[in-house]
């Protein structure tokens, strides 16, 4: 049986929240352990470049993203950890693929149809204003990043499944041409997995500015969950868990018993202060080890670039061969 392979991709967009460590970290980092898979986790530094963000934030969000993984314990022994940008055959791939997408598939692109669709809605009368190449074409970028590494599976949440799709039907074009090649990935979306909601009781998300930093500050992280939005509702009196950001929030953190001992509390009519402060403990304890070693991580860079170049090399040591049997395939081959 063939090992199974899993990638999953990062967007140095941004400081790592509690919603991004529930959702795709801590179940990254468990995965990373399992001897029985093979592992890939990336920084795609080269995909923030399609946001135009400013330069020193890619930086930055490189280090805290890659310090986040490693604190919280990422087998890098194990797992494959790296930088997309030190993988030189990724924008080779990408570059061949292109010779192998549709216009046409690029125009079905999620993204890309919301940017039409808004810029037609504005009355403007050029529907792609403002898109750029790195924006249109991306989803080829992302096919690279899969194929290249013959990912066989690609947990994604439910609005990126498309995104997957994509790179199987650029591959079986590819392979369709050249021969079977191309390993064609499934994707993994996991409905119980948690979404958070925000400060604002909307999804959590940098977007909204409503997020909790994963690594804050003691003091910050209790400041944050005390402006949690919550209704008027008085100490000793019943309040419903659903629709609950602070239950919510909890659960995903605390253990079943824990959980079911705040839902009693709820019932009870607990004060939203005593469950602001019980959630504040709940999270801090977990995260305290972790963020002594995140802030050693942020403070040493050097620490962190040296295990993402060991794990530039792992990953190229993989990519290498195989971009060189895609090359002979598609006539870029020596003459002699």
């Amino acid at each position: 049986m063939t090992q199974q392979v899993f990638l999953t991709g990062i967007t140095t967009t941004g400081t790592p929240h509690i919603g991004n460590y529930v959702g795709a970290i801590r179940p990254g980092i468990a995965a990373s352990k399992d001897a029985d898979k093979q592992n890939y986790y990336f920084l795609a530094d080269y995909h923030s470049l399609a946001k135009n963000e400013d330069p020193d934030r890619i930086r930055q969000s490189t280090l805290e993203i890659a310090a986040s993984w490693l604190a919280l314990g990422l087998d890098t022994d194990n797992a494959v950890f790296y930088r997309q940008s030190d993988i030189p055959e990724i924008p080779e791939l990408t570059w061949i693929l292109h010779g192998m997408t549709a216009k046409g598939l690029m125009n079905r692109a999620h993204s890309y149809k919301a940017s039409v669709q808004a810029n037609t809605e504005s009355g403007g009368g050029d529907p792609d204003k403002g898109v750029s190449m790195a924006q249109y074409s991306y989803p080829i970028l992302m096919a690279a990043d899969i194929l290249i590494f013959k990912a066989t599976h690609v947990p994604v949440g439910r609005d990126q499944k498309q995104h997957v799709e994509m790179a199987r039907d650029i591959a079986q074009r590819f392979n369709h041409h050249y021969g079977d090649i191309l390993v064609l990935p499934e994707p993994v979306i996991d409905d119980s997995t948690a979404v958070l909601s925000g400060l604002d009781g909307r999804k959590m998300s940098k977007s909204y500015n409503n997020t909790i930093p994963l690594f804050a500050p003691e003091k910050r992280l209790r400041k944050l969950i005390m402006k949690i939005k919550t209704n008027s509702l008085e100490p000793g009196e019943p309040k419903d868990i659903e629709g609950s950001t602070l239950y919510e929030i909890y659960r995903a953190f605390a253990s079943a018993e824990d959980t079911a001992a705040v839902a009693q509390a709820y019932a009870d009519g607990i004060a939203w202060g005593e469950m602001k402060q019980r959630l504040f403990e709940c999270i801090n304890e977990q995260l305290a080890p972790a963020r002594d070693e995140y802030e050693r991580l942020i403070a040493n860079p050097s620490i962190v670039e040296q295990a993402l170049r060991m794990g530039g090399e792992k990953a190229r040591s993989a990519a290498e061969p195989y971009l060189a049997e895609i090359r002979h395939a598609v006539g870029v081959r020596p003459l002699a």
